[in-house]
Parts: structure tokens; sequence; C-alpha cells
């Protein structure tokens, strides 16, 4: 295929050399196709060097590129989006690489899209739900996204993770970790903690702690943004809370879980990085891990949403 912006093609090249061996003058040729002279000579030259094959079309790449990213740069960023399986700006502040430099090796490696794999066994997936239209709240505590995730206790000593599956360690009848989470909409800043149930004055005793920790961060909550679960719902305890604290009560759209999406996206970087992060021994090992985890989620990772910078960023700001 001819370069997009070439003047001449491989049969003009061809009828350059074909005049010019005829007898036309070089600058007579230029005329007659509408080039310089200049390029005349050109393909004269690779003519008489190579023969018909230095007519045909060449790279542009440079033959030397003295800042190209060095074989071992470009094995780091392989190597670490295969890991940690995060997007240009989280591997930027890893790497100590550029963020730009970092998009371009991945693309170059042909290495497919965050939303084509799975985040934590990064597996391609057959289908996915995209939406281009995203929002964002203009101030810190006017929305808070709540939700609750359920995780597997693990037995003492380690479950599948550290022994591989077996029926031994499947951990069958241990029951469940319910992570109740609170993220921020407009600074992304999230306080979770691991409760033992779902049920409505558990839900309320969290927002209570919740609001006093986003209050003790200088976020006043509003409103408070749920999934249709009974508890949230009708529960009355919840309903007191809200209340009590001059919190607004939303709720997402029937079978449309993403309309709560800064929760469910919280949530799953809370399994990648926290909870399926390394093989935990035992429960309570997994639990205590938590807050510090939290920390360094609000005042340290990159957050992609955040241009790069930690969710207490915007606090600063």
């Amino acid at each position: 295929m001819a370069h997009a912006n070439a003047r001449t093609t491989l049969y003009a090249r061809k009828l350059i050399v074909a005049r010019v061996l005829a007898g036309h003058r070089p600058g007579e040729v230029a005329k007659q196709l509408g080039v310089s002279r200049q390029t005349v000579y050109k393909w004269m030259r690779r003519w008489r060097a190579e023969g018909e094959a230095g007519l045909l079309d060449r790279s542009s790449r440079p033959h030397r590129m003295p800042r190209k990213t060095s074989a071992e740069t470009t094995a780091a960023i392989v190597a670490a989006r295969t890991e940690h399986h995060a997007g240009p700006l989280r591997l930027a502040a890893i790497l100590g690489i550029a963020a730009s430099t970092i998009g371009v090796v991945i693309a170059r490696a042909g290495m497919p899209r965050l939303a084509e794999v799975d985040r934590l066994t990064g597996e391609l997936l057959r289908g996915r739900r995209h939406s281009d239209r995203r929002y964002e709240r203009q101030r810190p505590g006017e929305l808070l996204h709540v939700d609750v995730k359920k995780l597997g206790r693990i037995p003492d000593g380690g479950g599948w993770r550290v022994h591989g599956r077996s029926e031994e360690v499947r951990g069958r009848g241990l029951g469940w970790d319910y992570v109740h989470v609170a993220i921020d909409d407009h600074t992304r800043l999230a306080y979770a903690e691991v409760l033992p149930d779902e049920r409505t004055a558990t839900c309320a005793d969290f927002l209570t702690r919740a609001a006093a920790w986003f209050t003790g961060q200088g976020v006043t909550v509003e409103r408070v943004l749920t999934d249709n679960a009974l508890s949230y719902r009708r529960g009355a305890a919840w309903i007191a809370v809200c209340t009590r604290l001059g919190i607004g009560r939303r709720f997402i759209q029937p079978g449309r879980p993403w309309t709560n999406g800064k929760a469910e996206r919280f949530n799953r970087t809370l399994q990648s990085e926290w909870a399926y992060a390394t093989g935990w021994t035992s429960n309570d090992q997994r639990t205590a891990a938590l807050d510090c985890w939290l920390k360094h989620y609000n005042t340290a990772r990159s957050h992609s949403a955040l241009e790069g910078q930690p969710p207490i960023s915007r606090l600063a700001a």
C-alpha cells in the first residue's frame, strides 16, 4: 500500500525510469508528471542501486531512535500491566515512568484494554456493558455511594488460594463477611468495614460511623445512594439515621446496578487489591489488613478518574 500523502505510485516511478532511460531530461520528466526534479533524481538513484525493488515504498521509521524506550523498560511495563491489571496513570505511579510512555508501550505490545479483561485473572471477557456517559458531583459530600460486598470467610490455615482447590480447604459452612463500603462521589474517598451481616440495624450503624468519619475529613454527607434492598428502602433504623443526620436518600433504578457504579467499581478494586491480593492464612488476618489498605487507597494510590492523584488530593484542592 502506498503512503497516504505520496505524490507518486509504483507505476509513476517506473514511468520516471522508463522516460529517463528513453532519453528525456529529468527536468522534462518532472514537468510531465507534476513532481520536482529532486524526486526524479531520487527514484533514478534508487533504481540504479536496487533495481525495481528500489521503487517500492519504504518505512518512514527513522534509522536511529536515541530516545526509544529500552527493552528493559518495555518489559517492566508489560510485566506491571500483567501483574496489576491497571491503566497508564496507576502504572506511572508504580513504575515512575510517564503515563504517555506506558500507554504507547501497552498499545504497541497489543495488550487488550482493561475494559475487555477480568481485573482479577486478566482473562478476556466475551461481552461487557459500556457507556461513555459519566457524571461527577461538584462538591465533596454531595452524594455518598453505599453498598455491601459479600466475601467468603477464610478457614484457619488458609483456603484454596494457599493450598490449591480441594474438599479439605474449600471452607464450606464458614459463612460470609459483609464488607460495607461508602465512597464519596466527588473525591472518591472511601470508608469500609467488615461486618457480620447486612441487616437494617447493622447498615444504620455503619452509616452513622461512616458519616462521622467523613465529617472528620471535613466532608458533610448530604445524600446517600443505595440499591433497593429492604434494609435501605424500608428499614426503620436506616430511615431514622438518615433523618437524624439530615441525609437525603436516593436509590438506583431497579435492575441497573451500574447506577451505583462508583461503589461497584470500588468493590472490584477492593477485591483485586485487598481481598484476593494475597493468600491469607486466616479470616482475621485479611480483616486486619483492610484499614491499612484503605489508608493507602485514600492517601497514596493513584486514581485514574483523578488524573493519577489519590482521593485525598481532592480535599487539598
